[in-house]
């Protein structure tokens, strides 16, 4: 492997941390003639992408009036998309992303609650923001794949280099339990410790080729960005075709990473995409977002002889991942655990992680709790920091919840709501305490999805459950009460405002719904109402 020009500093090391821009300048001023972007037959050098986010960032401070605080990002999967995200990082503003593909009122509901003041669109979006009134609009800047678009100057209408590590880097919107989405600002500070832990960890330098799998408003994409930049490798984008080929793609592309939810290698196993063997080029592949099971490593293990196998853990409310597992070896030797899962692992060297039963003293099987470096600061709104948090210290008595009227300080533990219990030194997730879900890797709150049945006209109540897919993947089956609904024009409605990973694929019409002897929605009852295939 050839040796990186850039030192990887320690990540508990604040006095060595970079901020985003910086991450990816150190590479494009070492290695400017090197590839750092490849998307289809078209190849970015270093230099070449470094000089169209400096014109697109030129571009929108002049359009704009200044540099904006917050900007969305409404692109996908386009050399423009992430030309756009260095060139927001560039101006030290935060990266807010939207995907186009997702309803145009959930958007718009997201970059207003954002205060987004920019906005860089893909043009098959161009005209989300004249949806609102013009007082409400943000500066809109079009992007563009033209391959002049680097070529005009910029250096006049930039500011200095951005190095404010306590500065908001990104802000991402999860699935929240009021019905809204609920906003996780990340700073640099958070941010920059995890890059700094996983460039060395897996190994990124140049010549080394890793793949962007995740979409952009999920967070583990500014790992495939930024841990890719950040070591000097090259970031490979898949178009949507290939990623049902994901064998085929790493061969095709000599890819050295692979980095994805466990469930695109299942839906490849499942359409007869995954031959065994071919990918002898990867050194390290990661899963996450999703529980990932014996039977999926084993998998990977035939399709992927040298490489290591890491499961990645962690909320987007603590930089991208903070615990994760290594499996080295042929499968045989893995040690097995109950229930098939694979250990989430250990904490990372600068984080701490504890289990804390409903007593709130610890526990070998209880609610994850984490601090550290990479923590947030608490949400964009301060409201919904409530009983999020909590402070405890070994020896001190009971873990006392945050009520949401105090400041939070660096002592403070963030509730994961992940049931997790240690097992032969490690890890292993044993699910949710609340509602909360994974459905094909996205993190999905029952109550928003509820919240938008809700407003159906012809619906009085409803509910929503986790219920297992035909292949084994969990899916969400959707009870309600009101007035009949024809099945497709009800799914028709719901994908108008929501993203399709949170559209019920069962709705069943009820008298009404089954309750608990506390008079609350009984949602075991429903789980087995609702675990056939009958549909409205």
């Amino acid at each position: 492997m050839t040796a990186r020009p850039m030192s990887v500093p320690d990540p508990g090391d604040a006095a060595n941390q970079r901020t985003l821009y910086q991450w990816f300048e150190e590479a494009a001023l070492s290695v400017p003639d090197r590839p750092a972007l490849e998307l289809g037959a078209r190849v970015l050098t270093y230099a070449e992408l470094r000089a169209r986010a400096l014109a697109l960032a030129g571009r929108l401070v002049r359009k704009h009036g200044g540099v904006p605080r917050r900007v969305a990002l409404v692109a996908s999967r386009t050399v423009g998309a992430y030309a756009g995200y260095l060139a927001v990082q560039r101006l030290g503003a935060s990266v807010v992303p939207l995907n186009p593909d997702h309803p145009a009122p959930r958007n718009l509901d997201v970059a207003q609650r954002a205060g987004v003041e920019a906005a860089l669109v893909d043009p098959r979006a161009d005209g989300l923001f004249r949806l609102l009134p013009e007082r409400y609009r943000p500066t809109v800047l079009e992007l563009s794949d033209d391959d002049t678009e680097g070529d005009e100057p910029f250096d006049a209408d930039l500011p200095p280099v951005p190095d404010d590590l306590d500065a908001e880097a990104y802000l991402i919107f999860t699935s929240g339990s009021t019905g809204q989405p609920k906003g996780v600002p990340i700073r640099h500070r958070h941010v920059s410790p995890y890059l700094a832990y996983n460039i060395d960890r897996y190994e990124l330098a140049p010549g080394c080729r890793h793949p962007q799998v995740y979409g952009l408003t999920f967070d583990v994409a500014c790992y495939d960005l930024f841990v890719t930049w950040g070591g000097g490798a090259t970031l490979v984008v898949p178009s949507v075709e290939e990623l049902f080929r994901p064998v085929d793609f790493i061969v095709d592309r000599e890819l050295t990473h692979w980095s994805s939810v466990p469930s695109v290698v299942r839906e490849a196993q499942r359409l007869g995409h995954v031959p065994r063997g071919r990918a002898v080029t990867l050194r390290h592949t990661s899963f996450g977002a999703e529980t990932v099971t014996r039977e999926n490593v084993e998998l990977w293990r035939e399709v992927a002889p040298h490489a290591q196998i890491h499961n990645v853990y962690g909320p987007t409310e603590v930089a991208i991942g903070c615990v994760d597992h290594r499996l080295t070896g042929p499968s045989a030797d893995w040690p097995e655990y109950a229930g098939g899962a694979v250990p989430i692992g250990r904490p990372y060297p600068h984080m701490e992680a504890v289990l804390l039963g409903e007593d709130g003293l610890p526990a070998d099987d209880g609610e994850l709790c984490l601090r550290g470096p990479q923590r947030f600061d608490g949400y964009l709104d301060p409201r919904e920091n409530a009983g999020r948090f909590l402070t405890y210290e070994e020896g001190a008595g009971p873990a006392v919840v945050h009520d949401g009227t105090g400041p939070l300080t660096d002592r403070h533990w963030y509730r994961t709501g992940d049931r997790v219990r240690r097992e032969g030194g490690v890890l292993v997730h044993r699910g949710r305490l609340d509602q909360q879900v994974k459905v094909r890797g996205h993190r999905v709150e029952i109550g928003e999805v509820e919240a938008v049945l809700r407003r159906h006209p012809h619906v009085v109540d409803a509910a929503v459950v986790p219920v297992p897919a035909e292949d084994g993947e969990t899916e969400l089956a959707a009870a309600y009460a009101g007035r009949p609904v024809d099945a497709e024009a009800f799914d028709a409605w719901l994908r108008d405002r929501m993203p399709l990973h949170m559209v019920p694929s069962r709705l069943r019409l009820m008298d009404g719904l089954p309750l608990n002897d506390n008079g609350k929605t009984d949602r075991n009852a429903l789980v087995r109402i609702l675990g056939t295939r009958e549909t409205s």
